[in-house]
């Protein structure tokens, strides 16, 4: 029942459908772009695209385009395409042997013309179909005479076409599947630098910082403590923000109430663990994150009538404590109104330099009527304004960086905390905070770009990688698996991925719903 009820709970909760819808869009935008690769460069190469969907369109597809027999519609039936094909073959076939049967001496030299000619005048953008499904999974580019998840080995038995993804030579179909991966990599770096041109850099420099940082538990373990302000990760200075770099070293530097400096060492591997600890720090009533700026409760304006104006508290006063116990952030004077709501509480505070107190009243809601000043009003912030031409370096620079974090960090999947942390829509929906952040969404869609590239490139058949790895045999060795051998493995790797992703599903829904 508990189950029912966290499910429920879930599906309810409008930050769920905000998040999911978010997902969909980021993940329409990335799949559109990965298998644009793909088509870009097949028809580059004056190879067929039978089909560009984005979405799957199991029995019928919400929109679809055919420009070579002029159709266009809306909430269209699917067509029997395969029994289309193989007419379109068969009718190709047959005047082939028609002109063995009665005049053999020219057929040769049919054949030969026919090759370019075939490449240039069959194979058009206005041969493939177009169109939208309605499963938000994912989408694909079918190529002519390519094994994929859309045409099998059998499909493929007529002779091969000049037009078709296996008659062309290695080093272009090599570009056909890499294609994807690619166009996913430069998407991430033109978002990441189409977001420093417009929003250029503001940050707060961990010196500026003068309260230091705020730890949750998983970091005071390791020797962290609320007020540390860090210095360096492995004697380089450390980049605001960046979690991996600081739990990635072996040593980080912190300065300690303001005078000493502290050596703290990271266990190795410890990123996933803190991974790992975060997300069920996320489960509580006043989750905390790794490590986040201690921010003052610092009053920026006051409600008229209400328990803090009663009490004489003014805009610029620093709170302090409530009945004697210290909050030095914003967010445990937030925890301590809440268990003392609906009492009178004595509140010290500071003001021009001088600590008082006032007995102040809070409501059964744990409010006290003021407005709270924000971080980057507080400590001194830095900005940086980008042109448009170091606005696309950095855009490559920040793609690049992301995607080496990415494969270092990829190596804690094998281990048991990897394991764990496995997940799919759930986890990677989750990630856009419940709330409608335009910033956030297009870093996040930055880096699930370069997430899918990644992923995408790993050799396992199905996916991009595995093809990548046979054409790289092919290239080297001249030996070029049959289209029986490739249908086999594909089924293989398709296989895999389902099992992987049904673990990973399962992972979302123990971390999800059975917590």
């Amino acid at each position: 029942m508990n189950i029912f009820n966290n499910l429920v709970e879930t599906l309810g909760s409008s930050s769920f459908w905000i998040n999911a819808l978010q997902l969909i869009l980021s993940l329409s935008l990335l799949v559109f772009v990965h298998e644009f690769g793909h088509y870009f460069f097949a028809r580059l190469f004056k190879m067929r695209v039978d089909k560009f969907y984005l979405f799957f369109n199991p029995k019928f597809s919400i929109l679809r385009w055919d420009p070579k027999n002029h159709k266009f519609g809306f909430f269209v039936k699917n067509p029997d395409d395969d029994k289309k094909k193989a007419e379109e073959k068969a009718g190709e076939e047959a005047p082939e042997k028609a002109i063995e049967e009665v005049a053999e001496p020219v057929a040769e030299p049919v054949a030969e013309q026919t090759s370019e000619d075939e490449a240039s005048e069959k194979s058009t953008w206005r041969d493939t179909i177009y169109g939208l499904g309605w499963v938000p999974l994912g989408g694909y580019c079918s190529i002519a005479g390519m094994v994929d998840e859309t045409t099998s080995a059998k499909e493929l038995s007529a002779k091969p076409k000049a037009w078709e993804f296996r008659s062309r030579p290695a080093w272009q179909r090599l570009l056909v599947m890499i294609g994807g991966v690619l166009f996913n990599f430069l998407a991430a770096c033109i978002i990441f630098g189409g977001m420093t041109y417009h929003y250029g850099d503001k940050y707060i420099p961990y010196e500026n910082a003068t309260e230091g940082m705020i730890f949750s538990p998983c970091a005071e373990k390791i020797g962290f403590r609320d007020g540390d302000i860090p210095l360096s990760a492995d004697g380089k200075e450390l980049p605001v923000g960046n979690l991996q770099a600081l739990l990635d070293a072996k040593q980080v530097k912190v300065l300690r109430d303001h005078k000493d400096t502290i050596t703290i060492n990271i266990p190795e591997g410890y990123l996933l663990k803190a991974n790992e600890e975060a997300e069920a720090e996320q489960k509580k009533d006043n989750p905390q994150l790794f490590m986040d700026y201690r921010v003052p409760m610092v009053i920026k304006s006051i409600q008229n009538g209400d328990g803090a104006d009663n009490a004489g508290l003014k805009a610029g006063d620093k709170l302090l404590s409530i009945n004697g116990v210290e909050a030095l952030d914003y967010r445990e004077f937030i925890d301590q109104l809440g268990k003392n709501k609906n009492t009178t509480a004595m509140i010290s505070y500071e003001r021009d330099g001088k600590i008082d107190s006032a007995n102040v009243a809070i409501s059964d809601g744990g409010k006290i009527g003021i407005g709270v000043t924000p971080a980057d009003e507080i400590f001194k912030v830095k900005y940086v304004d980008y042109d448009f031409l170091p606005s696309v370096k950095i855009g490559f620079q920040k793609g690049w960086n992301l995607l080496v974090d990415y494969i270092t960090m990829f190596k804690y999947v094998f281990s048991k905390e990897g394991v764990k942390s496995l997940g799919s829509f759930g986890a990677i929906g989750s990630m856009f905070g419940g709330e409608i952040n335009w910033y956030f969404f297009w870093f996040i869609t930055a880096y699930l770009s370069i997430i899918l590239a990644f992923m995408n490139i790993l050799p396992i058949p199905i996916l991009d990688g595995g093809y990548v790895l046979f054409l790289l045999i092919e290239m080297i060795t001249g030996w070029k698996p049959s289209e029986k051998t490739m249908d086999i493995c594909l089924r293989i790797g398709f296989y895999f991925i389902v099992l992987l992703m049904v673990f990973a599903l399962g992972n979302d829904f123990y971390r999800f719903i059975v917590k």
